[in-house]
């Protein structure tokens, strides 16, 4: 399976990397599933102004490596790809891409759907959002751990 994890400051082209991922896998697969995370401009009761994402280099690629194990152990991919951007985003700004490319369509949207999931509780991230009146750090929601602890269930 091809992997990729790229953690960068600089907006990522969806289309391109789409493309990129076709021309590569020159017609194997039947299913490309993506995500796209972008900046919300409003969150429960408070305008957004903007998002800082701080990472630390090497350890949040392992961190979403270890992630991509699991994947390549429960589905049948051809790629699984992660871009995840870090420093100061604005509400609209694309945050995360989450490409999986599968033969089927239920491999590609499951393993989507568990990156995804798994990234908002086990990436190495630190995330801060930029309000009107000052900043909170943002942690992980109990319903994302819920997302997690149900698809370690469907492994019990």
């Amino acid at each position: 399976m091809y992997r990729a994890v790229r953690i960068q400051h600089e907006d990522f082209d969806l289309g391109a990397e789409t493309e990129q991922l076709r021309a590569q896998l020159a017609g194997r697969i039947g299913a490309l599933s993506v995500f796209v995370g972008l900046v919300r401009e409003q969150f429960e009761d408070s305008a957004v102004n903007g998002l800082h994402l701080e990472h630390y280099p090497g350890m949040t690629e392992q961190s979403i490596g270890r992630i991509l194990d699991q994947v390549e152990q429960r589905w049948l991919l051809d790629a699984a790809v992660i871009v995840h951007r870090v420093g100061t985003l604005h509400p609209g700004d694309q945050i995360v891409l989450v490409i999986a490319a599968a033969g089927h369509r239920k491999d590609s949207l499951e393993a989507c759907t568990f990156m995804i999931d798994y990234l908002k509780t086990d990436a190495v991230f630190w995330k801060k959002e930029l309000l009107a009146d000052g900043a909170r750090w943002v942690e992980s929601f109990d319903t994302d751990y819920a997302r997690v602890k149900a698809w370690q269930q469907k492994d019990a």
